[in-house]
């Protein structure tokens, strides 16, 4: 199982666009959840901060090993995030994956989770 945090800088002028992309993912989140199951994507959350004027997008997942990655899927929902991606965030910035220190999950849901 593979559990992450990870932040990734917006570009600049790109906040209205990174509201409309996670408008889409929430429209179409029974699309989005058709998709984590390829990936074997148990969790997958997306977090928004603004720093000193700078602009954060933190995705925090639990994944399970041997999914597919977003990059490979043909889904029409997955080219749209990713094409939202692209626009939106900072390629010169390079991503914080902050420390895992505790994992909390109770036995019966760990257990599902393979």
């Amino acid at each position: 199982m593979n559990i992450e945090l990870t932040r990734f800088r917006v570009k600049e002028g790109k906040t209205a666009k990174v509201d409309e992309w996670l408008e889409f993912l929430n429209e179409h989140l029974d699309d989005v959840l058709v998709t984590l199951e390829g990936e074997k994507m148990y969790v997958e959350t997306i977090f928004r901060e603004t720093l000193e004027g700078k602009e954060y997008l933190y995705w925090y997942s639990i994944q399970g090993e041997g999914g597919q990655s977003v990059e490979s899927s043909t889904h029409w929902v997955d080219e749209k995030h990713l094409a939202f991606w692209n626009e939106c965030i900072d390629p010169t910035f390079q991503p914080v994956d902050l420390t895992t220190s505790v994992v909390m999950i109770p036995t019966n849901i760990k257990a599902s989770m393979k």
